[in-house]
């Protein structure tokens, strides 16, 4: 018995021992960890220095082009691209100013400039080694794009077709940019940049022995801002256009700057092979292309034209750089940058021999498997490989990290002594903590983008970009940080050590974004790539501290950590620079949405990948409530800012605000073309195009001689009595303004004749129209009561999609003004065809030939102020009940 007694005795004193000890070790461990913190003062320079990444590393990556090239390098090394030609060559495309589908400058001067350039080079070229072939395609069609039918008469397209003798494939290869323009723009940057890098490209290839195996096609478009005719024209009318495997598109949404691919197939992944592998200078992203398929960007090109209609993969490329210009009178010459020509020529160059020699072109049917995934990182290189790929590299890192987690919180148990069932305890209330945090800063952000926009404050960062930090990226900052602060400084006296709680805040956060991946994933969202870099990077920063147990240090396990950030960081905002540079300038031209929800947004994104593994360490610091409050503080200051005009969005010339003023004459009838006229009006129609329809109330307008566009005939006249000019005028058309005046120049006033009327059943009515009028008119059709429009001559796809009236024809004309007839089919349940049968309204537009414009429109005209560009033009709207 005394035994026994014993043996619970030495049990008790070595279990009193073990736990005197397990209590000393961690008391110690808690002296160890919860030294004092780093000093408030070096935080400044912790925030200074990534600023500095930011400005030092990232925007002269972004801006990086190379030097141009001029006709001595050609000499010293023939074969290569020379900017300096091209530049010239846009220089004299240029200076012949506006060029309107229709007009005198697009039809001929413009066109027999392209068609001289393309004989000197054909008068140069190895004839030994290629067969080259020029023409010029006059021609007309229909189509429904949007929800209109787009309908052309002779519009031009300059072609060359570029074949190596003795070749044994007819695939081809089609390279596109147009040279049209929008009224009142010289289009040097959107498109003629594009068409004369085109030329270069066409001349070295030809000039030098450059091997190809397929054909190449060079198409100078004449009418894609009509839009998009003549890539129509070319693709489902010109004989060579069979033989086309693959395009190439080169547009414009800015004036030069790198060009960037945003978009590419669809489902050819063979595509961005030659991309990678020949591009020297890349610039792309699946990231923008997604966003480009899901409507983000309130633009269209030819791609579009190119794939639907003649099922053709391809390569959508555009430069974006300074889109405040993008169809306005600044788009010049001046506004390029010299390096853009050698960027572009020498990135189209390579890509176009590297396709030239693709077997792939044979037969790229066989190749339509799959996409792909792709990115650069800020532009020194390119990286992409295929969506099963990508699958399996998400799927990895993802397990990777959860393994990481647990295995850093097993250790963490071990090196505290603490039970794990206490370790995730904490780390469930950290997990629990940043997620909370996440919501907060998301919360700020959108609530400060709806109020912005309610209180007509938007669009402060348009010409102040800088506007953006405050705004947005100081309440991200703000809400992700404060409630890790004030945790941690309450649980200092008890719980984890400092820099083990700060460590397991970042693991909840990589947890967070795990599991978005997870679900971005299950929806085959390619762009899930984009939370794997920061995810795999701190992973690895994790697995170096666990495998030198540097994690279990005061601050040796911030080494690792910061340089392993350092990458990731330049690389989202080098995204962010991007898109700001991208999507800044276009909210000028989007005004149906809140710009703020989607820059506000996109910051927030880019913030929840960046700013969680940089933020909490601003917790080690002295005063970290206080650092972290300075951010909520500026956020204040900003919306204050906002308020002001120190963040008036447009400056003159720089950043303006657009709007279309039409000088309208209006008449409005009853009955058949020849009845009496109820009504007839004239005055300035004028239409914003960005989120701010106001902004002129208290500056052009008085009150005594404008109204906002009245709605009130909108139930009686169609699209309200307005002259509308494309079907991207229809939803801003409700903050038009209508401002009386006199009448217009009215020699191009549209006229209608009703060449036949005939029943062709007791039921169904045909009618016979010609319409002839200027070389841009929309036509809107609606049928009245239960008339129903069942047959026509254009396009049947509206009325087989049965598309809601009033059906939409958009008709333009080149070379040849013969008016438009057209056939319409009406059917009624019953054979009762007493009183009118449908109502049309048709709006003409003399859009170039400024010399018709009236002295007092001008007078009108001159009222904007400097920072507004208004594309003026004559118009009229005429209707008639038939």
């Amino acid at each position: 018995m005394d035994a026994n007694v014993n043996c619970r005795n030495i049990n008790s004193s070595n279990k009193s021992n073990i736990n005197d000890e397990m209590n000393s070790k961690y008391e110690n461990m808690k002296i160890i960890y919860n030294r004092s913190k780093i000093g408030w003062y070096w935080a400044p320079l912790f925030v200074a220095f990534w600023f500095l990444l930011f400005y030092l590393a990232v925007v002269p990556s972004f801006h990086r082009m190379p030097p141009l090239k001029t006709l001595q390098d050609e000499l010293d090394q023939p074969g290569q691209f020379i900017g300096e030609r091209a530049e010239g060559t846009l220089l004299r495309l240029s200076k012949i100013g506006p060029k309107v589908v229709g007009s005198a400058a697009n039809e001929q001067v413009a066109v027999q400039l392209l068609l001289s350039e393309i004989s000197e080079i054909i008068d140069g070229a190895r004839t030994d080694l290629f067969d080259i072939q020029k023409d010029v395609q006059i021609a007309s069609g229909n189509y429904l794009l949007w929800s209109m039918v787009n309908v052309y008469q002779s519009v031009q397209n300059v072609i060359v077709r570029l074949s190596p003798i003795n070749a044994t494939t007819e695939a081809s290869l089609l390279i596109n940019s147009h040279f049209d323009s929008v009224p009142g723009s010289s289009g040097a940057g959107d498109s003629g940049l594009m068409c004369v890098i085109m030329l270069e490209v066409l001349r070295v290839i030809t000039k030098y022995e450059t091997p190809l195996q397929n054909t190449l096609i060079f198409l100078f478009n004449g009418a894609e801002e009509n839009p998009l005719q003549g890539s129509h024209a070319f693709i489902t009318q010109h004989p060579w256009a069979k033989n086309v495997r693959a395009v190439v598109n080169l547009d414009s949404a800015g004036s030069g700057g790198r060009e960037i691919l945003f978009q590419s197939g669809p489902d050819h992944p063979w595509l961005m092979k030659y991309y990678g592998q020949h591009i020297t200078h890349p610039f792309a992203s699946t990231i923008g292309e997604e966003m480009f398929q899901n409507g983000f960007i309130p633009s269209e090109t030819d791609y579009r034209i190119f794939r639907d209609f003649g099922n053709i993969p391809g390569l959508d490329m555009a430069h974006t750089l300074n889109g405040y210009v993008y169809h306005t009178k600044y788009d010049r010459f001046n506004l390029i940058p010299r390096r853009t020509y050698q960027l572009t020529g020498d990135n189209l160059l390579g890509l176009i021999k590297g396709l030239g020699t693709a077997p792939e072109l044979e037969d790229p049917a066989k190749y339509a498997e799959g996409h792909m995934i792709y990115f650069d990182v800020l532009g020194w290189f390119f990286i992409y490989y295929p969506e099963n790929v990508g699958l399996i590299v998400n799927i990895c890192v993802c397990v990777l990290a959860l393994l990481t987690i647990v295995a850093y919180i097993w250790s963490m148990a071990s090196s505290t002594g603490m039970f794990r069932r206490r370790i995730f305890a904490k780390f469930g209330i950290l997990a629990a903590l940043q997620l909370c945090g996440v919501c907060l800063s998301l919360g700020l952000v959108f609530c400060i983008a709806l109020f912005l926009d309610a209180v007509g404050l938007s669009m402060s960062w348009f010409s102040h970009t800088w506007m953006v930090f405050g705004l947005y990226f100081c309440p991200m900052f703000f809400g992700l940080g404060i409630l890790p602060a004030i945790y941690f400084s309450r649980t200092k006296e008890h719980g984890l050590p400092l820099g083990y709680g700060i460590q397991l805040l970042m693991h909840s956060h990589c947890l967070i974004l795990t599991v978005i991946t997870i679900v971005m994933i299950s929806f085959n969202i390619r762009s899930a790539f984009i939370l794997l870099i920061c995810i795999g990077f701190y992973t690895i920063s994790v697995l170096i501290n666990m495998a030198t147990c540097a994690h279990k240090t005061n601050f040796m396990w911030l080494i690792p950590h910061c340089i392993l950030q350092l990458l990731p960081f330049m690389f989202y905002t080098y995204c962010c620079y991007a898109f700001y540079v991208v999507f800044v300038p276009m909210q000028g031209r989007e005004g149906n949405t809140n710009p703020e929800i989607l820059i506000g947004g996109f910051t927030a994104l880019f913030c929840c990948l960046l700013s969680p593994f940089l933020i909490p360490l601003l917790c080690l610091f002295r005063k970290s409530k206080t650092i972290i409050t300075l951010f909520g503080i500026c956020t204040i200051i900003f919306i204050i800012l906002a308020a002001t005009p120190v963040a008036f969005p447009y400056v003159e010339k720089t950043a303006v605000q657009r709007f279309f003023a039409v000088h309208t004459t209006r008449t409005f009838r009853n009955g058949d073309a020849a009845s009496t006229v109820n009504h007839t009006d004239a005055g300035y129609y004028v239409m914003p195009v960005d989120r701010h329809p106001k902004s002129l109330d208290n500056i052009l307008f008085d009150g005594s001689n404008y109204s906002k566009a009245d709605r009130s005939s909108c139930e009686t006249e169609i699209m309200c009595g307005f002259p509308i000019y494309s079907s991207r005028w229809i939803k801003p058309a409700a903050n038009s303004y209508w401002v009386p005046g006199p009448e217009p120049n009215k020699a191009y006033m549209p006229t209608l004749k009703i060449l036949n009327k005939e029943s062709t059943s007791m039921t169904n009515i045909i009618f016979t129209l010609e319409v002839s009028g200027p070389d841009h008119t929309s036509i809107f059709i609606e049928p009245l009561d239960d008339a129903k429009l069942v047959d026509w001559t254009f396009t049947k796809e509206p009325l087989e999609k049965s598309l809601p009236p009033p059906h939409y024809v958009y008709w333009s004309y080149a070379l040849d003004p013969t008016p438009l007839r057209f056939n319409l089919e009406f059917e009624r349940d019953s054979n009762n065809w007493s009183g009118a049968t449908f109502k049309i309204a048709i709006m003409g537009h003399r859009i170039h030939d400024d010399m018709f414009i009236e002295e007092d429109f001008r007078e009108f005209l001159a009222k904007f102020p400097p920072w507004t560009h208004v594309n003026a033009w004559i118009g009229s709207y005429n209707n008639w009940q038939l």
